[in-house]
């Protein structure tokens, strides 16, 4: 972790900062005993190791620092986990000589714990699911998502019986996450082009045992106060914010990958709401190859994944033919970079192409763009 992030901690400790942080603990509870030991009012309200590392004393730490018992099995539970990140997992043991260079899976919400509070519901515990089965299966993938300051509400009970809902504001200081640093020691920043200004979306990681999570927020003192509210909560009801939102997921979620030098070999879309990730990937295959806008998303399409979890027409994000004319200057220069027009890109959301007065979904471009398109489970496909 960032040290702007973290606290002192006595040398015999120094291992309890990698064990907070490596979210396994979401799913793999072999440490719960230590971190009970740490602080018991604390784990027992919280069952939250990073709260606790942040929250326990100092004359606790120094305590535990002598303390022999307590770090043999700190020290035991360290040395199995570095031995769980050197291992290949089935699928290094599996495919030794097939190798997948790597998976990008987008989604709008994953829901690891409440830890990481960046998800609503059924979409984002499938998500953070898929990251912990990849990360014990040794799948090599990366998950690509939000950063918001209020992720869903949590649910309060007043008095008379009745639900309220409280939005408790995600502080990254407070989070199992560290900021994504360039080689030059800058934290990396991922510029969009909006009208008359740029976008700044800084991007951060989560550790997810042999997975990365990568988090994207435009919550930075460089953007305006508007901009920065961009990633300010899960599922606005703005539809300019919702659009913006995706925007960024995809299109800035592409270019981040880039610029971390991954090599990913697929883009498994999570829902239609990291649609957009399907044109810059042709984008960045344009500027590769100089391959047109049509044949360069004809070639990408076959490594693009789609699933959706909502497969009826009524459940798919839309944006109406008068909402879209808002958007039009944030995209404008965008496709136009891509060779193509702003309603040639409208085309490819809707399920008739021709019908100008159709909304747009971005649900029909991830399934346009993708070679493969599934539902979450039998019943859904």
């Amino acid at each position: 972790m960032s040290a702007a992030f973290d606290r002192p901690l006595p040398a015999a400790l120094e291992r309890l900062r990698d064990l907070a942080s490596d979210l396994r603990w979401t799913w793999s509870h072999t440490a719960d005993s230590l971190w009970r030991t740490v602080d018991p009012p604390v784990w027992e309200r919280s069952e939250n190791p990073w709260s606790i590392l942040q929250d326990v004393t100092r004359d606790r730490l120094e305590q535990l620092a002598t303390d022999a018992k307590f770090l043999d099995e700190l020290g035991r539970l360290d040395d199995a986990r570095h031995r769980y990140l050197r291992e290949p997992g089935w699928f290094g043991e599996t495919y030794p000589d097939k190798p997948l260079r790597g998976i990008a899976y987008f989604c709008m919400e994953f829901g690891l714990a409440e830890a990481l509070p960046l998800y609503a519901g059924g979409l984002g515990v499938l998500a953070g699911d898929f990251l912990k089965a990849s990360s014990d299966l040794g799948i090599p993938l990366v998950g690509v998502g939000l950063l918001y300051q209020e992720g869903f509400f949590r649910q309060m009970i007043d008095e008379t019986g009745r639900q309220q809902e409280v939005f408790p504001y995600n502080d990254p200081t407070t989070l199992p996450i560290e900021p994504v640093l360039t080689a030059g020691g800058e934290w990396l920043r991922v510029p969009l082009a909006f009208p008359g200004r740029t976008l700044h979306v800084r991007v951060w990681q989560a550790r997810v045992g042999r997975v990365t999570l990568y988090l994207l927020d435009t919550n930075d003192p460089l953007n305006s106060p508007v901009d920065r509210g961009i990633t300010g909560k899960l599922y606005q009801g703005s539809k300019l914010v919702r659009f913006l939102q995706q925007v960024v997921l995809g299109i800035a979620g592409w270019r981040a990958l880039v610029a971390m030098g991954l090599d990913v070999e697929i883009c498994h879309l999570n829902e239609g709401h990291a649609a957009f990730a399907i044109l810059e990937r042709a984008r960045e295959c344009m500027r590769r190859t100089g391959l047109s806008f049509r044949e360069a998303l004809w070639v990408t399409r076959a490594g693009n994944v789609f699933t959706t979890h909502t497969p009826v027409d009524e459940a798919f994000d839309r944006f109406d033919v008068g909402t879209v004319a808002s958007f039009g200057p944030y995209i404008r220069e965008y496709v136009a970079a891509l060779g193509i027009t702003v309603d040639d890109l409208l085309a490819l959301g809707r399920a008739n192409p021709t019908d100008g007065t159709e909304s747009f979904r971005p649900a029909y471009l991830a399934i346009r763009g993708s070679a493969s398109v599934n539902g979450v489970s039998l019943l859904h496909g």
